[in-house]
C-alpha cells in the first residue's frame, strides 16, 4: 500500500517560529504573526493539495478556530485535498453530527474525514459544558460513534446508553462515501474504543521502539474485535537539501523560546491528564540540551507545544529513511507540519516525497508526475 501524506492547517495561526499551545495551554504570541484567515489557510491548502498531500488535519480545542466552519469555507479554495476535521463527540449529538459529516460530503465531492478527539482537558471540558471524568468521555465516545456508523449505514437507530440516548433516529439521505474515523490516544480504555470503532489509530511522534509496542497493542485489540485497523503518526518536519541547513534551522527555532514562556508552558502541560501528553514531556523532560530522541527525531517543539511534540529533522534522505523506518513498523499514514506552514509544505513536498515516489512507497493522489532531482551545483556568473 503507498503511503498516504496529510498536512496541518495551522487555525490556531502561523508563524516563522513555534506557535505554542494546547493541551490547556493558550496559543502564544507568535500565533498572531499569520492570523489564521479562510485566504490565507487556503493558500496553505492550495500548496499541500499541489505538491502531493493527500489530506489536511485542522485541530479543535479552544485555543483554535472551529474546525468544521473552518474547513467547510478553505474546501470551496481547493479541489482534490481531504480535511481531517477534529471533533469533540460529547459538545453534539451523534444524529447531529452525522447529519454534518453526510453534508459535509455531499458538498465536497465526499473530501471529508474525522479525527474524533475524545476531550481535553478537564478544566477546558468544563468549559464547553462537558463535566465528565476522562473514562466516561471515552465510554460515551464509543455509544456516539455506535450511533453515528449505524445512522451512516442507513439504519434507525435506538440506543439507551449510559451517556446518550436516541430514539428513532434516522438520516434522510446517508453519506457517500461514508467518512473515515482516525482515532487517538495512549490509555488503555482509549485503545479499547480505538479497536472498536476506528479505521485509523493514530500515535504522536514517539520513537519507533515506543510506536512498535503501541502498534502491537492496538492491533491485538482490533483483531479480538475481529477488525483490522491501519495506523498513522503525527509530526512535525523540517527538511533541507542538507542536514546541516536543517538542523540550523531547528537550532534558530530553539532559539526563539523564550525561557519564561517554556517555564510556564511546561507546568501547564505537567497537570494535564492525558496519557500522550505525559509520554510527550516525558521525552525531554523540560531540557533543551537533549532533544534528539533517536536519530532525526527532535522533541524541541515540545518545550512551547502541547499534543504533537516532535519533528523529523534531516536532509530530505534522512527524514526519507526515518519515514521508512516508522512505515516498517506498520505506519502507512503521515500527518505532518512545520513552521511556517505554507513554506514547509513545499520543502516536504518537493523534498522528500519525489524520493518517495522513486522507490515505489509513494505516489501523487492527484496523478500528477513527480521528479526527483538532486540540488544542481552553484555556478557563478562571470560579471
Amino acid at each position: 500500500m503507498p503511503l498516504t501524506f496529510h498536512w496541518f492547517l495551522p487555525t490556531n495561526g502561523d508563524s516563522r517560529h513555534v506557535v505554542g499551545g494546547g493541551h490547556g495551554t493558550p496559543a502564544t504570541a507568535s500565533g498572531r504573526d499569520r492570523p489564521p484567515t479562510v485566504a490565507y489557510l487556503s493558500q496553505i491548502a492550495r500548496a499541500a493539495e499541489e505538491v502531493g498531500f493527500a489530506g489536511a488535519l485542522t485541530p479543535t480545542g479552544a485555543w483554535c478556530e472551529d474546525a468544521w466552519l473552518t474547513t467547510a469555507m478553505v474546501a470551496q479554495h481547493t479541489e482534490r485535498l481531504k480535511f481531517l476535521v477534529a471533533f469533540r463527540p460529547g459538545l453534539i449529538s451523534p444524529t447531529l453530527a452525522a447529519q454534518m459529516a453526510a453534508t459535509f460530503q455531499r458538498q465536497t465531492g465526499g473530501r471529508l474525514l474525522l479525527n474524533v478527539v475524545t476531550g481535553g482537558e478537564d478544566k477546558e471540558q468544563r468549559a464547553f459544558g462537558d463535566f465528565l471524568a476522562k473514562d466516561g468521555r471515552y465510554r460515551r465516545t464509543g455509544e456516539f460513534l455506535h450511533v453515528v456508523r449505524g445512522l451512516w449505514e442507513g439504519r434507525t437507530v435506538d440506543l439507551h446508553g449510559e451517556h446518550i440516548r436516541v430514539e428513532d433516529a434516522a438520516l434522510a439521505r446517508v453519506p457517500d462515501p461514508v467518512p473515515e474515523v482516525y482515532f487517538g490516544g495512549s490509555s488503555p480504555i482509549a485503545g479499547e474504543i480505538a479497536a472498536r470503532h476506528s479505521d485509523v489509530y493514530l500515535t504522536w511522534g514517539e520513537p519507533p521502539a515506543q510506536v512498535a509496542e503501541k502498534i502491537a497493542r492496538i492491533r491485538s485489540l482490533a483483531e479480538a474485535q475481529g477488525r483490522t485497523l491501519r495506523f498513522g503518526i503525527r509530526l512535525h518536519v523540517i527538511t533541507r537539501d542538507t542536514a546541516e541547513q536543517a538542523w540550523a534551522e531547528a537550532d534558530r527555532l530553539l532559539d526563539g523560546f523564550d525561557p519564561d514562556t517554556v517555564a510556564s508552558v511546561q507546568a501547564g502541560l505537567a497537570r494535564s491528564e492525558s496519557e500522550g501528553q505525559q509520554r510527550m514531556l516525558a521525552l525531554h523532560g523540560g531540557r533543551r540540551d537533549r532533544l534528539e530522541i533517536h536519530p532525526n527525531l527532535w522533541a524541541g517543539i515540545g518545550l512551547v507545544r502541547g499534543g504533537a511534540g516532535t519533528a523529523l529533522v534531516g536532509s530530505h534522505d534522512e527524514v526519507a529513511e526515518r519515514i521508512k523506518e516508522y512505515h516498517a513498523l506498520g505506519i502507512d499514514e503521515f500527518i505532518l507540519s512545520g513552521y511556517p506552514h505554507l513554506e514547509e509544505a513545499y520543502w516536504f513536498g518537493e523534498g522528500v516525497l519525489p524520493r518517495l515516489a522513486v522507490q515505489g512507497l509513494w505516489r501523487h493522489p492527484g496523478g500528477k508526475e513527480t521528479a526527483f532531482a538532486a540540488p544542481a551545483p552553484f555556478v557563478p556568473v562571470a560579471s
